[in-house]
């Protein structure tokens, strides 16, 4: 695997950057002459787009190749910073920028057409669940959103709404990254008390990858395990595999068809940037991604019902999607999904991109060891301190480009602690080495507390949570509740009401084959969950 000596590719002089450029440049080459595997030329091709990244934003200017730092291109008389950095570029396989405070998220907001989440949404939110938010709200995390308040509306009038959320999954292995969409969305399943459907794309990485597609399905299994530890109330959560369910769903499959009607080539063209030479798989796969906004693609959660809202919590990157989505849905008679955008987590070696599961070094996973999470921190974590102490204890440190810090943001529960320590990184008077050596310390824990957890979800468990089922969250009896909860409140007299037709005493967990252990398992005590 190509890596960046000593990880410290922040604090590098232009000329050693300008170097490993080249030397990097030149691995590239041998690796794609060798006919190297396709993972280990990603990685170093990655690594090669970082560096360039960190020299234009140390210099001002692209790298070139004939050109070392001090000795200006032939023609370019512009002065050093002159050149005005590149715009972000988002979509959904590509994050790229130049600026080492990573994505400007306002710019974004504006580009995307979504709306801030501002002090006084947040407010609303915790009136509306009665507690504190969770911090990646309280932290900007999720930063942007489309119709939250008609979820909130909805919440609060007693309607019914389901969360939806998905993993590509790329490689056996994930990382700290992937983990945040799912830590939300399960505080979301709790404080909200809906149903959770959570899509696994393994079509998507078989269109997209060097992969069979056994190998994209063995992943979806494998990824499906370290969602499931996240502690999903498995009563209330279906996770299904695209190659598996889109096979025996024909309510999925005919919204899969509607959606495609209604969108154009041209469309996808300009949504996506597909091309003519893409395969006719890439191109009709966004309506499969689409097709979980609508209810009735599972008949066994919502039976008929179309008009039950989604609410799909996701990276910011995913947005065109759902754009696309919100567009077809009055079209075909559904509401438009609502959703929550969060910022990217970024690699070790600094903002500039999103963390890679091809490049072991760019990233903490979550089968790292005590002692591989430590050596990662020290060694490849970017530094927004000084070149030496003395300047550090004078000047302070920079958390806005810090990878500790921004980590410590995702990680770290305790508000007052996190502002403490940004001001005393700030101020100098809290060094590189101690800001790591905190993070270590939120780090191994959490991860061994994952891991704990990932050995006790076994084959039948991850069967129970893919197999198409009813969840025990029953929407016409909540419908029937919330209207005698109504009448109640206004002193009518209390109805009684009579069985749904088709209903059953055992609930969706009491299917035949599994154990009341694993039946339990998602919601038991002792099983800890990750902080929120």
């Amino acid at each position: 695997m190509a890596d960046v000596p000593n990880g410290e590719q922040g604090c590098a002089s232009p000329l050693e950057l300008f170097n490993r450029i080249a030397a990097q440049g030149e691995l590239v080459r041998s690796l794609k002459a060798g006919k190297a595997p396709q993972d280990e030329i990603d990685s170093a091709v990655q690594m090669l787009l970082s560096l360039k990244m960190s020299y234009k934003a140390a210099m001002g200017e692209d790298y070139k190749a004939d050109c070392p730092p001090g000795n200006p291109a032939p023609g370019n008389n512009s002065g050093l910073g002159a050149t005005e950095a590149e715009e972000d570029f988002v979509d959904p396989w590509t994050v790229q920028t130049s600026s080492a405070k990573g994505i400007d998220y306002d710019k974004l907001i504006v580009r995307f057409g979504s709306s801030k989440i501002d002090k006084e949404l947040v407010n609303r939110i915790e009136r509306a669940i009665g507690q504190k938010p969770h911090r990646f709200l309280r932290r900007g995390i999720f930063f942007s959103h489309r119709d939250m308040n008609q979820i909130l509306d909805a919440y609060e009038n007693k309607k019914p709404f389901y969360l939806y959320t998905g993993r590509g999954p790329s490689s056996e292995a994930m990382h700290v990254g992937h983990l945040i969409p799912f830590i939300f969305t399960k505080w979301l399943q709790d404080v909200f008390n809906v149903p959770l459907v959570i899509q696994m794309t393994d079509d998507e990485k078989y269109l997209w990858k060097d992969l069979t597609l056994d190998q994209a399905y063995g992943y979806a299994v494998e990824n499906a395990k370290d969602i499931i530890a996240c502690g999903f109330d498995i009563n209330k959560t279906f996770i299904f595999s695209d190659l598996d369910y889109m096979g025996t769903s024909p309510g999925f499959y005919k919204n899969v068809v509607k959606i495609q009607k209604h969108v154009t080539f041209n469309q996808v063209k300009g949504i996506f940037g597909f091309t003519d030479s893409d395969s006719i798989g890439k191109i009709s796969f966004p309506a499969i991604q689409a097709a979980p906004s609508f209810s009735n693609s599972f008949p066994q959660i919502f039976r008929d019902k179309t008009d039950v809202q989604c609410l799909i919590p996701c990276a910011i990157d995913q947005d065109p999607y759902f754009r696309m989505t919100r567009d077809v849905a009055p079209r075909i008679g559904y509401p438009k999904p609502a959703l929550l955008h969060s910022t990217f987590f970024p690699a070790l070696q600094g903002a500039q991109t999103k963390m890679s599961a091809s490049d072991p070094n760019s990233s903490i996973f979550l089968t790292d060891t005590a002692k591989q999470i430590k050596t990662k921190v020290n060694k490849h974590a970017f530094s927004g301190g000084r070149d030496t102490v003395e300047e550090h204890r004078e000047f302070g440190g920079n958390c806005d480009v810090d990878v500790s810090f921004m980590y410590l943001t995702f990680f770290l529960e305790d508000d007052d602690r996190l502002e403490q320590i940004r001001k005393d990184y700030t101020s100098g008077a809290m060094l590189t080495g101690e800001l790591k050596k905190i993070l270590i310390e939120v780090l191994q824990p959490l991860i061994a507390e994952h891991q704990a957890r990932r050995k006790e979800v076994t084959d039948e468990i991850v069967k129970e949570f893919m197999t198409p089922r009813k969840l025990s969250y029953d929407f016409q009896e909540h419908t029937l509740r919330s209207a005698r909860q109504s009448e109640n409140e206004k002193g009518a007299p209390r109805q009684q009401t009579a069985a749904l037709p088709g209903s059953s005493a055992r609930g969706p967990s009491q299917s035949p084959g599994f154990s009341r252990e694993h039946r339990r398992w998602g919601s038991r005590g002792d099983h800890p969950t990750p902080p929120t």
